[in-house]
């Protein structure tokens, strides 16, 4: 930023920023880089070990696990894109990242929040199909209509991710370039713009709040649908089966849309930016670390095919041996 004669501010394009993360001493940052990358290599492991165990296993290859593998693909993008330069920082002393590796790294993670976000909602529409309505479940579901919810998800978080960049990287950044956060997203952009932002605010609350509000919906709908229709079942045994598959389902989704209208869908939510930065923690990290577990630990299914999985390294590593 320079000040010119007259005494007027004149704007110079920045063309790097630092962000700041969490303050701390050394310890405290080897401390946050240790449970960082535990994290990270748990989700990866996890995510990696579902989409490789529902390729390989035909059993496995239906609609509802169709939809898992994608959530899986998109938890490891989506930890993928915050993860590394994170823990880079975290080693690092000037913790820079360049005008366009900001922009980036805005637009993929947007653009897999997003998708993620729509993905949970088909995945509740696909259990009330398949619970709800299961003679039409085969055609209301058919393989090439599930393609077209994944791509219906993608298409969707790529429209909000260039709402949300071409927005927020339009703005005029004159003043300080220190982003207090770990990773680059809009609020904390916001903050440091020298500009009016009311648009930019009423821009990721609105659209933001509309898919959390509107994904809500098509969850609870389904899943009040399918409460009730288990409820009438008269099988027990089959009742609890739903029970807990559909249990793994809410609490991911619970989990996820709990701590994104925390951050995104709130009025305020731009100011509190150190509430901010943990919560940021949990859906950028936790929660897709959690997921795999999530589904694997409650279904029998994955279990199984786990078992068979490691039954056929077994059988492969004797012979070669």
């Amino acid at each position: 930023m320079s000040i010119p004669k007259n005494g007027n501010l004149s704007v110079m394009p920045l063309q790097e920023f630092v962000l700041e993360g969490f303050e701390g001493v050394p310890q405290t940052q080897a401390l946050l880089f240790a449970l960082f990358l535990a994290l990270y290599v748990v989700a990866i492991l996890g995510n990696l070990t579902m989409i490789v165990v529902i390729t390989l296993d035909t059993r496995l290859h239906s609609p509802m696990y169709f939809f898992l593998k994608n959530l899986s693909f998109v938890d490891l993008c989506y930890s993928s894109v915050i993860a590394p330069k994170a823990l880079a920082n975290f080693l690092s002393s000037s913790k820079v990242i360049t005008f366009a590796g900001c922009a980036t790294q805005l637009f993929f993670f947007s653009l897999l929040a997003t998708t993620e976000a729509f993905l949970l909602a088909v995945m509740a529409y696909d259990r009330f199909m398949a619970i709800c309505s299961p003679l039409h479940y085969p055609i209301t579901m058919h393989p090439s209509v599930c393609a077209c919810l994944v791509l219906s998800s993608y298409c969707g978080g790529c429209l909000n991710s260039i709402l949300q960049t071409s927005f927020t990287f339009t703005l005029p950044f004159c003043g300080s370039n220190h982003i207090d956060h770990f990773f680059c997203d809009v609020p904390p952009l916001i903050q440091i713009a020298c500009a009016d932002t009311t648009i930019n605010e009423l821009l990721l609350f609105g659209i933001c709040g509309l898919i959390i509000v509107g994904t809500t919906l098509v969850v609870l709908v389904s899943y009040g649908y399918i409460t009730v229709t288990i409820l009438r079942m008269h099988s027990g045994g089959g009742r609890h089966k739903l029970f807990s598959t559909c249990g793994s389902h809410m609490t991911a989704v619970s989990l996820f849309y709990g701590t994104v209208f925390v951050m995104y869908a709130q009025p305020g939510a731009v100011e509190s930016m150190e509430q901010g930065k943990v919560v940021s923690v949990f859906y950028t990290l936790v929660i897709p670390m959690l997921n795999p577990l999530i589904y694997s630990l409650r279904n029998k299914d994955v279990q199984e095919a786990l078992w068979r999985l490691g039954q056929k390294h077994t059988i492969l590593i004797s012979k070669s041996g």
